[in-house]
């Protein structure tokens, strides 16, 4: 069997090795014509898989070793009868951490109490939720609002967008869409943007495009944390100028994050193809004992995260792929044994407090 594997996810050779013959490729470099043969294609988000990618291949599983969708043409691959399975939620713990790690700095600051601060979370999925139990750690408030949730659910607690919009901090974790009852693309924008005030510390750490950037540049806020952009890699130097972390859509780059993306996909190979799965894989990450011996909570997250790092490596915005695509190793923060307490929450956490709100 023949497998084409993007060349940046995560211990590909170890993890799919066993399963046949890999060729490694980058991801925007995979094409028709690299997909001759092949019966298994593993991608991230730089490859458009779609009709003029697949038509004349034999490939039989997509597997998508990231959170996003967009790239795939799931209308196809339903259609030809071509397996697909996307690493849903893989880098939620790293976002959320990403987004925790900005407000700690920027309370210090500003010289704010978090804990007296509103943060309005707009997709409360796998990510937003995450990120919801971990503010609820630290005493921050926060007003949660996802339409397609409340929908399916009885959400009593939930609030709408113009409510979560007014919170003191607005972080958005929807997926990209297009289309539906509830699409995404722009939900903030001309109608809606004058709800950020110029206190507001405004977040985009879900995807580019979801907040309109020619009215976003034009709007004062108190801080700007950005890195999903729209037309990657050719961001909006004037919005990169003018926000406190611009950063090249790394948020949920930590080492955790593209091993689960890996073996997730993994794991549904394995179902695909009725093969065993090897119990060692899930032991790939086993780093030696971290520690933190800092003595504030935002002096040890800067010292497990050094966002400066990120940042200043898009001064020139030329290096925004080569940066991603060799990111620094940057471990979560369970890891760590550190003197503080690090607001790290549990499986069941999430599922109690999400539960506390439907009831």
């Amino acid at each position: 069997m023949k497998l084409v594997i993007d060349d940046a996810c995560y211990a590909y050779e170890k993890i799919f090795g066993k399963f046949g013959n890999i060729t490694a490729i980058t991801g925007r470099d995979i094409n028709a014509s690299t997909l001759k043969d092949a019966d298994v294609l593993i991608v991230r988000s730089r490859t458009k898989v779609n009709e003029d990618l697949l038509k004349d291949s034999q490939v039989k599983f997509v597997g998508s070793t990231v959170a996003g969708l967009e790239h795939i043409d799931q209308t196809y691959l339903r259609g030809n009868s071509i397996a697909f399975f996307s690493a849903q939620g893989c880098n939620a713990m790293a976002v959320a951490e990403f987004v925790i790690n900005a407000i700690v700095n920027l309370a210090s600051k500003h010289n704010f109490d978090y804990q007296n601060k509103t943060l309005g979370i707009i997709g409360v999925g796998n990510v937003g939720s995450r990120l919801a139990a971990k503010a609820e750690l630290l005493g921050i408030k926060t007003l949660l609002n996802d339409p397609p949730r409340q929908d399916s659910e009885d959400l009593p607690d939930f609030v709408d967008l113009k409510t979560a919009l007014s919170a003191d901090m607005v972080s958005f974790h929807t997926p990209l869409s297009f289309d539906g009852k509830h699409p995404s693309h722009q939900l903030l924008n001309e109608h809606n943007f004058h709800y950020i005030g110029e206190k507001t510390i405004l977040f985009n750490a879900a995807r580019g495009g979801v907040i309109k950037e020619d009215i976003w540049q034009k709007t004062k806020t108190l801080e700007n944390v950005i890195d999903c952009w729209e037309d990657e890699p050719n961001i909006n130097q004037s919005l990169q100028k003018n926000a406190y972390w611009a950063t090249p859509h790394i948020a949920g780059h930590s080492v955790d994050a593209k091993f689960m993306g890996s073996f997730m996909v993994y794991e549904a190979l394995c179902t695909f193809l009725g093969e065993k799965q090897d119990k060692d894989i899930k032991n790939l990450i086993n780093p030696d004992e971290l520690s933190i011996n800092k003595d504030t909570l935002k002096d040890s997250l800067n010292e497990i995260y050094d966002f400066q790092q990120d940042v200043r490596a898009i001064q020139d915005i030329s290096n925004f792929e080569n940066y991603r695509r060799n990111y620094p190793v940057r471990y979560e923060w369970h890891h760590f044994k550190s003197k503080v307490t690090l607001p790290i929450e549990t499986t069941a956490l999430i599922h109690y407090n999400l539960m506390k709100r439907i009831k």
